[in-house]
């Protein structure tokens, strides 16, 4: 080690951001290590690389005693006097065991370390990148697949997209592009995980943004999803401004904003529906497209009961309940629907049947 070795690290700490200090003290731990496995001495030894010469030394540690019982790891007390004068029986003292061969050693634990510290700090920036793209959609190509996951290539490293998390029946073929959603990025020992996803809600929030200029300039806003991947969503939205048909915004002239986004997911229905700070509103609204006649609202219990006419029950519940769970979801309502005919027996007929018609 010399002068032109520090000034590398230096050139090093530079371009890839690795302390020159990190790398020295990560290789006089190293050097212990191959001293120690090179030499067969097992003593407490002591590395040390001058900061300013690159010198490396090794120092080996003993315990100063009178009656010497294993030379490896203890010193007699006059021979320690030899070497300072000051010592006292039981302090430890310093001996140079530097081999006349060790920079052979060095030179290839130095290019050891240094090339496991690259790698490191490589791995620690594509941590850093990923991690600020958690909820953000990427697009790259599937490279493998397993039992349980595909691993789709982002350019930079490969991330994971499980099997239960793609829309339902999808399927991916070798060398196919993805886009996706970035849920989660993890560090671990082998270096960063980037998990994806294609049916988490946050992907059709994202693309709702990136389809909809209303959205990604903040005129319009989202106020909740509620998402079945791959049969059905339901989109609570609200404008600010009342020059601002929100519902409209979102589903574009013939509805081709909302056809552009739910093609991206294999034709999932997406029903966009306005929020309201009225809770018997909003309930109305997340229903649709099922006419609901009356919404009777237990905002204490987060409970309500509604009443549709009869040939609208079927349609306000939808196909296995679907309907009527999205908007329950959405509105953070336990939602019970009725018939009117059986809920206006329940409560005697004609007097029902007038309120109901009043509003």
């Amino acid at each position: 080690m010399d002068q032109e070795f520090l000034a590398a690290l230096s050139q090093l700490e530079r371009e890839k951001g690795i302390s020159k200090e990190v790398v020295l003290e990560a290789l006089e731990a190293a050097l212990i290590s191959a001293y120690r496995k090179n030499f067969r001495f097992s003593q407490n030894v002591r590395v040390d690389i001058d900061r300013q010469s690159g010198q490396i030394r090794v120092f080996a540690k003993k315990k100063i005693v009178d009656d010497v019982l294993d030379p490896r790891v203890e010193i007699s007390f006059d021979a320690a006097k030899k070497i300072d004068v000051n010592c006292k029986v039981n302090d430890m003292l310093e001996l140079e065991v530097t081999p006349s061969d060790f920079g052979r050693i060095a030179a290839q634990t130095a290019k050891q370390v240094i090339t496991q510290r690259i790698r490191e700090a490589e791995k620690l920036v594509i941590f850093k990148e990923y991690e600020q793209k958690v909820g953000d959609i990427l697009i790259g190509v599937v490279r493998r697949f397993d039992k349980r996951c595909y691993y789709v290539d982002l350019g930079k490293i490969e991330a994971i997209l499980p099997y239960d998390e793609l829309i339902l029946k999808e399927k991916f073929n070798l060398n196919s592009q993805v886009k996706a959603y970035v849920t989660s990025v993890e560090m671990s020992n082998k270096g960063p995980f980037i998990y994806l996803s294609r049916k988490h809600q946050g992907f059709l929030k994202r693309l709702l943004e990136l389809e909809i200029p209303e959205i990604y300039e903040g005129l319009v806003e989202i106020h909740n999803i509620a998402r079945e991947a791959g049969f059905r969503s339901k989109i609570a939205v609200y404008s600010k401004s009342e020059d601002i048909d929100p519902v409209g915004s979102c589903i574009g002239n013939n509805g081709f904003r909302i056809k552009a986004i739910s093609k991206q997911l294999h034709n999932e229905k997406i029903d966009i529906i306005k929020w309201s700070k009225e809770i018997d509103e909003f309930i109305v609204n997340s229903l649709n497209p099922a006419k609901v006649l009356k919404v009777l609202v237990n905002e204490e219990m987060k409970e309500a009961k509604v009443i549709v006419a009869d040939e609208q029950l079927s349609l306000a519940i939808g196909r296995d309940g679907q309907n009527v769970r999205l908007a329950a979801k959405l509105t953070g309502f336990r939602i019970d629907i009725k018939a009117f005919s059986s809920f206006k027996d329940s409560l005697g007929g004609t007097k029902f049947e007038k309120e109901v018609q009043e509003n």
